[in-house]
């Protein structure tokens, strides 16, 4: 009897080890699952890219810290204003990997098109200071840019929001969330537009054309960045531009985009433009398309 006792009492101790395994072992291996992805999404370069070379005498650079960060938080950003008095302004929203140093050739264009912009560091890019990125941190920081935005170009009539890659998601979060808080409000729209370039329609869809697979990785991930669902909802005119060379992130992607957003919008797709020239070698035919948002 003793025996039977003891040998019962084993095996109810090993059912609570395992269960509380279980509660304890899974919840952290998700996390480590969680911070690798997000490792994997992001891809951080650290230090200056290798074609940057300095900033213009006329950039401004600005060191955005609201009251919600933490004394080891801080955000980036370069305002870079135009020649002509309150012209235009853009919001740069920059995709994963470079930070604002990989990105000056693009600003560069931007400017010269006559346009004042405002780039930010996302938290763990650059100089911008924080832990690795999150979707949720990257929405939240596109939102304090914002807020700095709106103060150098009070005119919502002379704003743009534009996004590369995964800015694009970034971009499409901000003009929604935007959108719907202007509509509570019944207030006009924050902005002119919205310019989406060489982005995806969710981040899973484009893991899946990465990898060429079929398989619903989308399942697997915690970083979702899905513009499809949110594209209607944005309460902006859109400006969608594509490279159709780009082997990064396919143009069917732009073109999905394209059909779910509502009127005003156009699509831009850019004949041997891989995912980082496309305004290059459009020229004169992305600054008219920027131009009528306008």
């Amino acid at each position: 009897m003793p025996t039977l006792l003891l040998t019962h009492l084993r095996r109810r101790w090993l059912t609570w080890l395992y269960a509380t395994l279980m509660v304890i072992g899974l919840p952290a291996g998700c996390a480590v699952l969680q911070h690798k992805e997000r490792e994997l999404v992001f891809r951080i370069e650290p230090g200056e890219a290798s074609w940057f070379h300095g900033l213009p005498s006329e950039v401004q650079e600005l060191d955005l810290r609201p009251r919600s960060f933490t004394d080891q938080q801080s955000l980036h950003a370069w305002w870079w204003p135009a020649k002509r008095a309150n012209a235009p302004a853009i919001l740069y929203l920059h995709g994963v990997r470079w930070n604002l140093t990989g990105q000056l050739f693009r600003i560069e264009q931007l400017h010269a098109m006559g346009y004042s912009v405002l780039a930010v560091d996302y938290r763990g890019f650059g100089q911008s200071r924080g832990d690795l990125p999150s979707e949720a941190t990257v929405y939240e920081d596109a939102r304090i840019a914002w807020e700095r935005f709106v103060q150098l170009q009070p005119d919502a009539g002379k704003r743009l929001i534009f996004g590369h890659s995964l800015g694009g998601a970034v971009a499409v979060e901000l003009a929604t969330e935007l959108a719907r808080q202007a509509q509570q409000a019944g207030s006009t729209a924050p902005a002119r537009g919205l310019i989406l370039e060489s982005t995806f329609t969710s981040l899973g869809d484009a893991a899946a054309a990465v990898a060429n697979t079929s398989l619903p990785v989308h399942w697997l991930m915690s970083q979702k960045f899905d513009s499809l669902d949110k594209i209607k909802d944005v309460g902006l005119p859109v400006l969608l531009v594509h490279g159709l060379d780009d082997r990064f992130v396919p143009p069917r992607f732009s073109q999905a985009l394209f059909d779910a957003a509502q009127q005003p919008k156009t699509l831009l797709l850019v004949p041997g433009a891989s995912h980082n020239n496309s305004m290059s070698l459009a020229g004169q035919r992305y600054r008219q398309a920027i131009e009528r948002l306008l």
